[in-house]
């Protein structure tokens, strides 16, 4: 799941060298969180974070086929 979302968001970012993703297990879920510079903020999140939305769902979907809860927060 980390390298998915470390692909999405450095092909969405101006700077794909500051895109950190770290990943927590929490019980059977799992956490990531993804760090972006602050001037590409608003390409991670989209106008009414629609972006963020997809993000989510295509993450959600490979994590689905582990029986898997990911979290996704974007920082």
């Amino acid at each position: 799941m980390k390298k998915l979302v470390e692909v999405i968001a450095k092909a969405l970012v101006d700077n794909p060298n500051e895109v950190v993703v770290t990943e927590k297990l929490e019980g059977d879920e799992i956490l990531l969180e993804l760090h972006v510079a602050a001037a590409d903020m608003g390409k991670v999140i989209g106008k009414q974070g629609r972006i963020a939305k997809a993000i989510r769902s295509v993450v959600k979907a490979a994590a689905s086929k582990d029986d898997k809860k990911v979290v996704l927060e974007i920082q």
